[in-house]
Formats: C-alpha cells, sequence, structure tokens
C-alpha cells in the first residue's frame, strides 16, 4: 500500500491528478511595480512643503527621508522668519519678503488640516545690530526706530549702550510646524519611506527613473533632492552642500509674558514661546556631521542671553542640542533641475529653511511641472558650480 501523501507522476497512458495548489501566471508575469509621479528625497520641512504642494495639485508623492521626517535642521532651527537681515545675500532678499508675506496663510492651512498650534507670533523684533550695520542694509533706517522707549516695549531688557531698532517680523516653532506639515501630507495622501536613507538616483535612458536606498528601490519619473546636508552625497550629482553645525539651548522663563518680543544682537538671538519656553542661538561652526553639543559653546550662549535679560537667572534650562544646516559656497540654495532630465534639487538653503519653505514649494512645483515660476531662479541654478 502507498502513502496517501505520494502524488503520481503522469505516464503516457494515463493522466493522474494532483491537489496541489495552482497559482495564476498573473502571480509571477503580471506583477505591477508601484510608482509615483514623483519621489522627495529628504522629510525635512522644504521636502515636506514641496509634497504639499505637489500633492495639491493632484501628483503622487513619495517622501524617502533617511531617519525621522522633520527632525533634523527643521527640528534644530529657531523659527525667525527673518525678511531682512544682515546675514541675507542680496540675491536671496526678494524670496525672503515674498515667502514671509505667504505665512500666516501657510500656517493657518496646516493648523486647520493637523490640529496642531505651529505658534505663528507677529510681535516684532528688536535688533542691537553692530555699529558699522546700522544704516548699511535696507530696513535698518530712521524710520525704524524704536517707536517707543526700550523699557516700555521690552522692561525686563538690560539697558543697552547702543542703537536699537524695531522690525515686524514673525517667529514661529519649527517643530510644531514640521509636525503639523507632516500630518498634513498624510491627510492628504502623501507616502512615506523613514528610516530610508536614499544612495542614488536610478537612470532609465539617461532620465531619472527612481530611487535606490539602503533598504529597496523606488520608482518615480521625477526625483527631487531635498536632502539638505546630505544632498551632495547622491549620485549621480555630487552638489556642493556642506553641514554647518549650530548650537542651541531653551530657556523656561520664569514668567510667559517676561519676554515678548525677538530679540537679535551680535551676540546671541532670543526666540519667546508662547509657552514660556525661549530659544537662545546660535552658533555657526564649521564642524562636519559632529552634532554633539559643547558645553563651553553652551555656556557662553546663557550668558549672553542672560546679559540681555538679567530676569532669566531665575530661569531654567530645559534642553540644548546641535543641528546641521545645509550650506554652499555662495551662501545661496540651489533650485531647480539637473543636467539630468526629471531630476530636481531643493537643497541649501542655510539658515532659512523654514523662512523659504513656503515658497520654495511654490516655485518648485511650477518648475517640475513644466510652468514658468513667479521669480528667476537663475541665480540658484544647480549648474552654477559647473
Amino acid at each position: 500500500m502507498q502513502p496517501r501523501s505520494v502524488c503520481h507522476l503522469p505516464s503516457r497512458s494515463r493522466v493522474h491528478k494532483c491537489n496541489l495548489p495552482i497559482f495564476p501566471p498573473s502571480l509571477f508575469y503580471n506583477a505591477k511595480v508601484k510608482t509615483w509621479d514623483t519621489i522627495i528625497i529628504g522629510g525635512g520641512i522644504i521636502g515636506l512643503s514641496l509634497a504639499l504642494a505637489l500633492r495639491k495639485r493632484g501628483a503622487t508623492v513619495l517622501v524617502v527621508e533617511r531617519g525621522e521626517p522633520g527632525r533634523e535642521a527643521s527640528h534644530a532651527a529657531g523659527g525667525m522668519l527673518v525678511d531682512c537681515s544682515l546675514e541675507t545675500p542680496a540675491a536671496l532678499q526678494p524670496l525672503a519678503i515674498a515667502s514671509a508675506r505667504m505665512y500666516p496663510e501657510f500656517a493657518q492651512e496646516l493648523q486647520f488640516e493637523s490640529g496642531m498650534h505651529v505658534d505663528l507670533r507677529d510681535h516684532g523684533t528688536i535688533v542691537f545690530p553692530p555699529p558699522e550695520h546700522v544704516y548699511e542694509r535696507p530696513g535698518f533706517t530712521l524710520s525704524s526706530l524704536l517707536p517707543f522707549p526700550l523699557a516700555e516695549l521690552e522692561p525686563a531688557l538690560a539697558e543697552p549702550k547702543r542703537p536699537a531698532f524695531l522690525l515686524k517680523e514673525r517667529s514661529v516653532d519649527p517643530r510644531a510646524l514640521s509636525t503639523a506639515a507632516w500630518k498634513t501630507a498624510k491627510r492628504r495622501g502623501v507616502d512615506f519611506s523613514s528610516g530610508d536613507e536614499v544612495t542614488a538616483v536610478t537612470l532609465s535612458e539617461g532620465r531619472a527613473a527612481g530611487v535606490k536606498t539602503t533598504k529597496t528601490t523606488f520608482h518615480a519619473a521625477k526625483i527631487v533632492n531635498c536632502a539638505g546636508a546630505w544632498s551632495g552625497q547622491i549620485a549621480p550629482h555630487a552638489f556642493p552642500t556642506r553641514p554647518v553645525k549650530g548650537q542651541m539651548l531653551c530657556l523656561l522663563m520664569p514668567s510667559h509674558t517676561l519676554l515678548k518680543h525677538v530679540v537679535r544682537s551680535p551676540e546671541a538671538y532670543l526666540i519667546p514661546r508662547s509657552d514660556g519656553r525661549l530659544l537662545v542661538g546660535a552658533s555657526v561652526e564649521e564642524a562636519g556631521f559632529d552634532k554633539r553639543t559643547d558645553l563651553a559653546t553652551i555656556q557662553r550662549l546663557h550668558r549672553a542671553a542672560l546679559d540681555l535679560v538679567p530676569e532669566l537667572r531665575n530661569g531654567k534650562i530645559l534642553e540644548n542640542w546641535a543641528g546641521l544646516r545645509p550650506g554652499t559656497p555662495d551662501a545661496l540654495p540651489i533650485l531647480g533641475p539637473t543636467a539630468t532630465p526629471g531630476y530636481y534639487v531643493a537643497t541649501g538653503h542655510f539658515r532659512d529653511g523654514i523662512l523659504l519653505a513656503p515658497l520654495t514649494a511654490e516655485l518648485m512645483a511650477a518648475v517640475i511641472e513644466g510652468r514658468t515660476p513667479d521669480h528667476d531662479l537663475s541665480s540658484f541654478s544647480p549648474e552654477r558650480f559647473h
């Protein structure tokens, strides 16, 4: 007697049935690989904002992030929306002004869709510029002088022995903003792959066809590199971005109303939050990809804060951190198409990533869709480095 589990093989004279499962041929030969219209490399505020802009226009979007969305430079930023600064290059000034004007609507949209408060504040900024810069740049004019004595505007500030100006600037909480953008993107149907580092843009017949990661490959006809300080590490183009380290600390003010305005001085800047936190920043260091904080730097920033607001001695240090801003050789962002068809880049925003996010999203969405952007991007072309 033969065991029941044995299945006879067919012979020429007889056909024996075998009770093995039969799989449809389509399972092996017609399986479809999922594709997207656009893949965005990098889930910081630039990449998230662009994903929202493209999704609003009906595109399918995948964001591939090496860590967690919004947890690199965006997480470490101060959130000053500075549209007129001594450090802002002249070529960038029109974009800074235009993007700052977009912020109330941008923040309101994210708050409404995500249900999160992003703490957009518009109390203005008190600036103590170096004497040599007082009349050097737009914005620092006699019309910008304080409308009231400093003691009336900010009683907690130490009496300065230098000119002060009041600028109409806003600030926002970058951590809340990034989280709100991420939640809104997910709500709108943007796909994410987190903890997945992109190593190369894949090509097909000389065009962008997708991305290769440390885990897998993804496919799309259009790729946008928004990887910040890591942008230059992704083949086939080595963009000249570099990490510029910035250290900051966060204090809990003795009172939520101790400081109302953002304060900027050559020694430090102070950014109050509505919940009573106060950010103090920030260093500018060429330290590679080192994100460690340095005790001496943190102590220097703390002393600068106490010199500006003596009552902060009664405050509490909550945390300190370091972030890596994406710098470029000429201090301008890199925006536009690359020499590879279908491959675009939006990176190198240095200290202005939070400020420029809403405008960068609109401009790059236009470029990707083949429309003429509202601003001339020739000064920011990636081809300028060749």
